[in-house]
C-alpha cells in the first residue's frame, strides 16, 4: 500500500536516528569504507510470510558462502520504513540492503533523490533482467523524473503480489453460501451475510485496505490506458470519470449496507488480517502477502477467488531489494539478492505460499500454492495487473488513507471526496 502493501508483519523496533544527519557521499562506496565483514538488512517481512521464510534461509545460505561474514538484520515494520527512509537514507546510519516499496511515489522518488544505487551493471551481468517478465519488470525501472518502466534499475523484487478475495468457507457453509462466480452473486452473499448479523468484510480504513477496496471497484469498470493514464500519466487522469466515480459511490454504498463496519475506520491492516484469522470476517480482499500467515494460523477451511468481472486487479512485481548509495559494503549487498534469485530460495518461497518470479514450477509442491501462482501467471499473461492507488504521486498513500476513513464514517461524499483526490493528484504529477 505505501504501496501496494501494507503487511502483515510483527511489531518492530523503531527506527533511531542518531547524530546529525550527513549527505549520502559520506555513506560509502563500492570499495575503501568496507570492512567486507558485516551485511546490514532490513526488511518488514513477517517470519511466517513466504518471503519472511524464505530471506532467512537465504541469510543462512549467504554466511554458509561467505565465511566469516555476518548478517546483521533488523526487523522494520512497513510504516517505519515508508517514514523515515529518505532521512535514513541522507544519513550516515543507511543499512546496506533494504527491502523498500516500489512505484513512482517511493522508490522513484529516492532514485531521483539520488539515494539509491544504479543496480543496472549488476542486473545485467548476474542475468536479474533474464528472469524478470516485462511486467514485473517495470517497476525495477526508473527515468530521471523518478517514474516507473523505463531508465535505470534501482530494484529488484525476487517475488511478485497479486490482491484476491480471501473467504472462509466454513462461514459460507454455515449459512449456505455458495463460493461467488460472478459480482451479482459476491453482493448476494454479503447481503445474506448481512441478513445473519455478519459483516461480510474485513476492512482497514487506518491503513491500505480500505483504498485498496475502493480502486479495486473502480478497476472494474476501466481499462489498461485509463491505468497508464493514472499510474504513468498517458493521458490526462479524471477523478469523476465513470470508473472512479462508480468505485466512490459504491464504496459509500457498501457502507451504509452494512459491508463494512463503520469502526474499522480506525483500524489498520493488522486489524483487518486479525478479523479474518480469528474466523470473525468471512470475507477479506488483500494481496497476496498474506497467503504464507493464513496457511499458519487460520483454523477453519479456506480459500480464495479472483475478483470477479474484473480484467483488472491491484498488483505488480514485489517491494524491491534496493541497495543505499549510502552502503558500505554493496557487493555483499548483490550477492544477497543473487541468493534470493536462485532456484533453491525461489522454490522455498513459492511452496511457503509467495509468487517467485524465477521458480522451478515442477517444484512447487503444494496445491494452494500451484492455484496462487496459476492465477498470478493468468493474470500477468493478460496485462491484468493494474499496481496501487497510491503510487502516482508522493504523499497519495496519506490523502487515500484520510480520504477513505471519512468515506466510511460519512462525513465526506462520494463526489467531495473525488474532488480531494483530485486536487492532490493534480498538484503531485509531472505537468503535462
Amino acid at each position: 500500500m505505501l504501496t501496494a502493501r501494507r503487511r502483515a508483519t510483527a511489531t518492530a523496533t523503531a527506527v533511531i536516528l542518531t547524530g546529525s544527519l550527513l549527505v549520502t557521499s559520506c555513506g560509502g562506496s563500492d570499495s575503501g569504507s568496507s570492512d567486507g565483514k558485516t551485511l546490514r538488512l532490513w526488511h518488514y517481512e513477517g517470519p511466517d510470510s513466504a518471503m519472511g521464510i524464505a530471506w532467512k534461509e537465504a541469510i543462512k545460505e549467504f554466511e554458509a558462502t561467505h565465511p566469516g561474514v555476518k548478517v546483521e538484520f533488523e526487523e522494520k515494520s512497513f510504516d517505519q520504513i515508508q517514514k523515515t527512509a529518505p532521512m535514513v537514507l541522507n544519513s550516515s546510519d543507511a543499512p546496506d540492503l533494504m527491502e523498500y516499496n516500489k512505484g513512482n511515489a517511493t522508490a522513484g522518488l529516492l532514485s531521483k533523490q539520488g539515494l539509491l544505487t544504479d543496480l543496472t551493471q549488476e542486473a545485467t551481468k548476474r542475468g536479474w533482467d533474464k528472469k524478470l517478465s516485462p511486467s514485473v519488470r517495470t517497476t525495477s525501472l526508473y527515468d530521471t523524473n523518478g517514474v516507473m518502466g523505463s531508465g535505470k534499475w534501482y530494484g529488484v523484487p525476487n517475488y511478485a503480489e497479486y490482491t484476491l478475495v480471501y473467504y472462509n468457507k466454513d462461514l459460507f457453509k454455515k449459512y449456505g453460501i455458495a463460493e461467488p462466480k460472478t459480482f451479482d452473486e459476491l453482493t448476494a452473499a454479503m447481503d445474506k451475510f448481512v441478513d445473519n448479523k455478519v459483516t461480510p468484510l474485513a476492512n482497514g480504513g487506518a491503513a491500505y485496505p480500505a483504498q485498496q477496496y475502493l480502486y479495486q471497484l473502480a478497476l472494474s469498470k476501466a481499462n489498461r490506458s485509463w491505468v497508464d493514464a493514472y499510474q504513468l500519466y498517458k493521458g490526462k487522469t479524471d477523478f469523476h470519470d465513470a470508473a472512479w466515480t462508480y468505485g466512490a459511490e459504491t464504496f459509500a454504498d457498501w457502507v451504509k449496507k452494512g459491508y463494512f463496519s463503520k469502526s474499522s475506520s480506525g483500524q489498520n491492516e493488522e486489524a483487518a488480517g486479525v478479523s479474518f484469522t480469528s474466523g470473525k470476517a468471512p470475507i477479506l480482499f488483500s494481496g497476496s502477502w498474506w497467503y504464507g500467515r493464513f496457511k499458519t494460523e487460520n483454523k477453519f477451511d479456506w480459500g480464495t477467488f479472483r475478483w470477479p468481472d474484473s480484467q483488472l486487479t491491484l498488483g505488480s512485481g514485489g517491494n524491491l531489494w534496493v541497495v543505499p548509495q549510502g552502503s558500505k559494503n554493496k557487493d555483499l549487498a548483490y550477492d544477497f539478492i543473487d541468493i534470493t534469485m536462485s532456484k533453491k530460495i525461489q522454490n522455498l518461497l513459492g511452496n511457503s505460499g509467495g509468487v517467485p518470479v524465477a521458480a522451478d514450477a515442477s517444484a512447487i509442491t503444494d496445491p494452494q500454492s500451484k492455484t496462487l501462482i496459476d492465477d498470478f501467471n493468468t493474470l500477468s499473461r493478460n496485462d491484468g495487473l493494474a499496481f496501487y492507488p497510491d503510487w502516482p504521486v508522493p504523499g497519495f498513500y496519506d490523502v487515500l488513507v484520510s480520504a477513505t476513513q471519512k468515506l466510511i464514517t460519512g462525513s465526506e461524499k462520494p463526489d467531495g471526496y473525488l474532488s480531494d483526490l483530485q486536487e492532490a493528484y493534480d498538484k503531485g504529477a509531472p505537468k503535462q
